[in-house]
């Protein structure tokens, strides 16, 4: 039986060069090959013969070419293939089966790796998914260009499903990564993925405390610290907290001695000399203070010279002298007793210690120093508001206390004594959702036309349709002409219900959840719903599912709104989705976050109100769904606690990438309020925010007026995510009722129209309405048909829904007033089919353009 000494191994065709495909048997009378199963020609075969030396065997070896073109036009179950088959005149032997297959490489990967900044020590995954290819592709990461071998690093593991792992980031692991995927083909590089391994800073030990900077009395001590332990390195965070600490401390003042006044003079003594003392005592000195300059002791003749010595008899002249001596002495005494009190009155009665008291005065062209004392702590705050603020509001006044020194701003404890209302600066730039350049007076609707009970909206509908608005909340209802039967009328309500809906996973509930009814109602027509939403709409970010809830009580999935069907129709706006339904019920939005890039748009809003010590006032600082219905829920809850709105509403972009939310108070005016306990920031974890949804999110913060005399309050309120977006607020107001200025914000003026029954509800005249319809819902073979209709109001997805209507047209145009409810854009439909008709008069002959164009014409003039 022969043998076979080769076999035909798989191969690959590149390109459009043909393999050859080879075996080799012993010993062999003929060889061929048979590919799918049907034996090649015998012409295609190249043979070559030989005689084995070793045993005297005939030696048989064929080669055949197969080319691109063959493998491409086979169409079996299984991958082109070919074996030998080996004659012998003892019978015949079989090969392998050797599979030949086009090797090709696609461009794009299927999934690129995505830049990342990871904290040291934090782990990198980089997932990279090479193109689809024949053979399957090798993968190789480069580092800067550079070849990863994770042979030589224990720290980096490329076998895991192609991907990227560093285990534990280093500051050398920074760089841009590249997925390299190659097979015999060809070689791709992916889009570069730059790392970031950052460092957050860490603060070093506080130095010790510095001594006290007054030599004498009151002053300040402080300490320090720096962000070096370690340095924020890649853009990592600063270190939070004050880097400076500062005290008050006392130092004891020097007193410097005195003298105390002389003694009498002694007795005169034998050699005609009397001495007095005196003592540095009055008062001694203190604390490093001088001592007494001068003597400590005099001493003088007693006999003004006419000293007489060894007089043992001469009492007469004794009893002289001593008299003298006696008359001096009371002189002496008297004048001293006199100098004393005279030094006394100088210095009045009542002795004041004013160490404490160290108020110093600037004014434009001079200094006023020197201490004011105070004898009581009531005379003390009496004298600061009256007699030094007032008469001198011009002048600043700088204080060093404890309570600046807490809030870390004593290297800025200027203000200005007195504030008079109506100084504090307005800004400019106000903005409400996405309204930014309106007058003022644009915003028409006050906080006190909001209400509860305004959730829910009836009204009777017959053939003619109509419209049904919830006020203040963004939804709305469009029953169009003809969806109810002739000579019916039906009592529809639409309603804001209670949320019950629970999102599973990382999904969120972008909107609220809306009911209309009757359930057991159905339309011949769609009628659109309008429910807003407070996504941030890109596709590559959200995928975003409409959901309905069954009789049952649970929800389940209606479509998703970038999903082609035929039972309903989801047009996904910047600020709401408009659909279009068959069946009433209960419905809501959800998102599901694609990636970590996916915004969800808070409003932000600030209320205040005094509470029931009228020194204290509280700030409540909302972020909210960016939805109308989310801020009237926030605004009726204020409303019932005696909040007003302080600052127009802003608009915050809260990301997807688990970093969490901050809200400060800034900038309060250290003389005339404090915060109540010392706390100016409050941070808020990321899913608290992400998921807050189901109730709007609030932080609140009590300010202390230092007197009752303080009505303005000026501040700042930042709320930012942390590596995120941030808005500031600014709050200039008055807190006495009579005095405030009323805030108030932009709202639709539907509020005195919830429901619209007839041509009224609609923009478009009726009579226009049915020429358009006619017009497009007709088949034309230069393409002016509903279909352009659709695209030049971009519409341009999903059209196999409007195909399934019995007027597609009539449908389109439903959804166009639902789009444009309240700007009723009259003027954009109309160049949309003037721009049809420009269009199809380019292809049209000169007979068609006569007939058809005075349509147009016609709706110009009547508003379209």
């Amino acid at each position: 039986m022969p043998h076979f000494m080769e076999e035909p191994d798989d191969a690959y065709i590149i390109k459009s060069n043909p393999i050859v495909l080879r075996c080799k048997a012993m010993p062999a009378m003929q060889i061929f090959f048979k590919c799918n199963g049907e034996w090649v020609h015998q012409n295609e075969h190249v043979s070559e013969e030989s005689m084995d030396e070793t045993t005297g065997l005939k030696v048989r070896e064929v080669f055949i070419n197969v080319t691109r073109q063959q493998v491409e036009d086979f169409h079996g179950p299984e991958d082109y293939w070919c074996q030998c088959v080996a004659w012998s005149h003892l019978g015949t032997s079989k090969s392998r089966k050797a599979s030949v297959r086009i090797a090709y490489l696609r461009k794009n990967f299927e999934q690129d790796p995505q830049g990342k900044e990871v904290p040291i020590e934090g782990m990198i995954v980089l997932h990279c998914r090479p193109p689809e290819g024949v053979p399957a592709a090798e993968v190789e990461w480069l580092k800067n260009e550079e070849p990863i071998d994770s042979n030589l690093d224990e720290n980096i593991d490329t076998r895991a499903d192609h991907n990227l792992i560093i285990r534990q980031a280093r500051l050398s692991d920074s760089g841009n990564y590249t997925c390299m995927a190659a097979n015999i083909v060809a070689k791709r590089r992916s889009m570069s993925a730059t790392v970031v391994v950052y460092v957050n800073g860490g603060w070093s030990s506080w130095t010790e405390w510095s001594s006290c900077n007054a030599r004498c009395g009151r002053g300040w001590q402080k300490r320090s610290r720096t962000c070096t332990n370690p340095a924020p390195l890649n853009g990592g965070a600063f270190c939070e907290g004050m880097s400076v600490q500062k005290i008050t401390c006392t130092s004891l003042c020097p007193v410097d001695g005195n003298w105390e006044v002389w003694s009498e003079w002694s007795v005169c003594s034998p050699e005609c000399e009397h001495l007095r003392v005196r003592e540095c005592i009055a008062p001694p000195p203190r604390n490093g203070g001088k001592y007494c300059e001068g003597l400590s002791q005099e001493s003088e003749n007693c006999t003004e010279g006419l000293c007489i010595q060894d007089i043992e008899t001469a009492s007469d002249i004794a009893l002289y002298s001593g008299l003298g001596a006696a008359v001096i002495a009371v002189a002496v005494l008297v004048v001293g007793v006199t100098l004393y009190r005279r030094s006394q009155s100088e210095y009045g009665v009542d002795v004041i210690d004013s160490s404490w008291c160290d108020f110093i005065f600037f004014s434009p062209d001079r200094t006023y120093s020197g201490p004011i004392c105070l004898q009581d702590p009531l005379d003390k705050e009496l004298m600061t508001e009256s007699s030094l603020f007032n008469p001198l509001s011009d002048i600043k006044v700088k204080v060093q206390s404890s309570f600046m020194v807490s809030l870390g701003v004593t290297e800025r404890a200027e203000y200005h004594g007195k504030a008079h209302s109506g100084t504090f600066p307005h800004g400019n730039n106000r903005s409400f959702g996405t309204i930014q350049a309106r007058n003022k007076a644009t915003y028409i609707q006050n906080l006190s036309s909001i209400s509860t009970s305004e959730l829910k909206t009836t009204a009777i509908f017959g053939h003619l349709g109509g419209r049904l608005v919830v006020p203040n909340t963004g939804v709305s209802l469009l029953i169009p002409h003809g969806a109810i039967p002739e000579e019916t009328s039906w009592e529809i309500y639409l309603a804001i219900t209670q949320r019950d809906l629970q999102p599973e996973g990382t999904d969120v509930l972008l909107g609220p959840e809306v009911t209309c009814g009757p359930a057991d109602l159905s339309v011949s027509t769609p009628f659109a719903l309008t429910i807003p939403h407070c996504a941030e709409v890109n596709s590559e970010h959200w995928n975003i599912h409409l959901k309905k809830r069954t009789q049952q009580g649970k929800w389940e999935e209606v479509m998703s709104v970038e999903e082609e069907t035929t039972s309903c129709y989801c047009l996904l706006d910047p600020y709401a989705c408009h659909i279009l339904l068959n069946s009433f019920g209960t419905y809501a939005l959800i998102g599901e976050p694609i990636s970590d890039c996916a915004v969800r748009q808070l409003k932000v809003a600030v209320f205040g109100c005094l509470s029931c010590n009228s020194l204290d006032y509280n700030l409540r600082v909302y972020c909210m769904d960016n939805t109308p219905c989310a801020f009237q829920e926030v605004v009726s809850d204020e409303r019932l606690q005696g909040g007003q709105l302080l600052e127009e509403p802003k608009l915050l972009h809260f990301k997807g990438n688990t970093f969490s939310l901050q809200i400060s108070v800034l900038d309060i005016p250290p003389f005339l309020w404090r915060i109540k306990p010392f706390t100016a920031c409050q941070e808020v974890p990321f899913s608290r925010v992400w998921r807050s949804g189901r109730a709007p999110l609030h932080c609140a913060f009590s300010l202390e007026r230092y007197t009752p005399a303080t009505t303005q309050l000026s501040c700042k309120v930042c709320v930012r995510q942390v590596k995120g977006h941030e808005q500031i607020l600014q709050i200039q107001t008055s807190i006495l009722e009579n005095e405030r200025e009323t805030i108030t914000f932009f709202a639709h003026d539907d509020s005195n129209f919830p429901a619209q029954m007839g041509p009224k509800a609609f923009k478009i005249p009726y009579s226009i309405r049915q020429r358009i319809c006619a017009t497009f819902d007709t088949p034309n073979a230069k393409g002016k048909d509903w279909q352009m209709l659709a695209q030049k109001n971009s519409i341009n997805r999903n059209l196999s829904y409007f195909a399934t209507q019995s007027s597609p047209s009539a449908v389109i145009l439903d959804l166009w007033e639902a789009r444009h409810q309240h700007d009723g854009d009259l003027d954009s439909l109309a160049c949309a089919l003037e721009e049809i008709g420009r269009t199809h008069s380019k292809i049209s002959d000169v007979t068609e353009t006569e007939i058809e164009e005075p349509d147009f014409n016609y709706s110009r003039q009547n508003g379209l």
